[in-house]
Parts: structure tokens; sequence; C-alpha cells
């Protein structure tokens, strides 16, 4: 994983209708992950899709899925998940028992892991987890649903999780979810950013021109 800043759009905001004729749009356009929102009900108050639609989209696309697990204890369904056809799984700190194992029992499939937190869960916690994640997710709304106002005090656990990736040697991808336009991302990658989740600023109006403009942001911020 290098540091080229990489777009994730969110299937969450797609037209499920039309989500294969989306989802080639979004390959063809050079987006580079395809993120997946998976909730529960319990861990965050909203249900979205699961295992079967993964395996759908598996079947569809050769793009590299990156599956974050809005859901109680995950480890519970690392197996189905990746079998599936997830390449990343992400879980959630505060809703791990022991998140050090279920990133192990991740690695041990095959996938890489990633580890979030809320916006209320405190960065410093993650220090811990370079050795164990191959990507931190800081979440820049509260989990559950799409289409939310990014919190502005988020943006400084992105630069303390920056510095503390510098001082400690973290390897590991800074991924940001939540809020993301193009009005707010070049703040996001100076905050330190490696990958972007957007949904609606990327499949809502002209998908290719959307991710156009961010992939133009992105090559400005890297300057």
């Amino acid at each position: 994983m290098g540091n080229r800043i990489k777009l994730a759009p969110s299937i969450l905001a797609a037209d499920f209708w039309n989500l294969g004729d989306q989802i080639k749009k979004v390959k063809d356009a050079g987006a580079d992950y395809l993120h997946f929102d998976v909730m529960d009900g319990v861990f965050v108050p909203s249900i979205s899709f699961g295992m079967p639609v993964l395996k759908s989209i598996r079947k569809q696309t050769d793009m590299f899925l990156d599956v974050h697990l809005m859901i109680q204890e995950p480890i519970r369904y690392i197996d189905e998940f990746v079998k599936s056809g997830a390449d990343l799984i992400t879980v959630h700190l505060e809703a791990c028992s022991e998140p050090v194992r279920t990133l192990k029992a991740i690695k041990e499939k095959g996938v890489k892991a990633g580890i979030s937190i809320k916006p209320s869960t405190p960065v410093e916690i993650l220090k811990g987890f370079g050795a164990h994640a191959d990507l931190i997710l800081v979440m820049t709304v509260e989990p559950g649903f799409g289409g939310q106002k990014l919190i502005p005090e988020t943006l400084e656990k992105l630069e303390k999780m920056k510095d503390y990736k510098k001082r400690y040697g973290i390897e590991s991808e800074l991924e940001v979810d939540g809020g993301v336009t193009l009005d707010n991302v070049s703040d996001i990658i100076k905050a330190g950013a490696e990958v972007i989740v957007s949904g609606s600023s990327v499949f809502k109006g002209d998908i290719t021109n959307n991710i156009k403009s961010f992939k133009e942001v992105f090559a400005n911020a890297s300057k």
C-alpha cells in the first residue's frame, strides 16, 4: 500500500437498480477501491446489505473490495465475508471485545485488516494497532447513515493519527469516511488521509466527472 491518495466510492449511495453499470463506471473512471458498508441495526441504528450482495458484486468486478463492518462482534462473520469476496475487512474497535484477536483472524484468512473508530472515541487508543492493521479508518460522522455532514473536530483526530504514524513508524493506510465532498477533501488530505471514502459526491450526478474532479484535487494536494 503506497502513498498515492486513493478513492473508495461507497456503494451505500449507489442506485441499486443500476448497480452493475455504476460499478463499471466507477472502475473505468479510475476509482481504486469499492467501499461496502455492512450495518447490523445493533452496533449502529441502521441496517444495510450483507454477504449475498457482496457475493454478487464480487462476481461482477475485480475491483478491490473494502468491506467496513459496522456490526457487533464481527469476528463471528469473518469467514463468510472472506468467502463472499472481501479484499479488506475493517472492524470497529468499539464493537470488538478482543480487537487484536479479531484483526489476526482476518489476516489469517489472507485478506487485509482494518480498524475503525467512531468520532467520540479518542484517537490515541489506535497507537498500538499499527502492527495489526493494514488500514486505520477515522470516521468523520457518526456511523450508520449516509449523507451526513463531516464533523469538523474529527480532522484534528486525523492530524494526530498522521503524527502518530510518523512518530511510531506506523505503516497502516489512513482512511476517512463520512461527509467527504469535493469542497472539503483537500483539507481532509492535508490532515493526513490516504484513502478517501465518498458516497453521494461520487454517485449523485455524473459518476465519471465526479471521480475525475476528485482525482484532480488529489493530484493538486499531493504536489
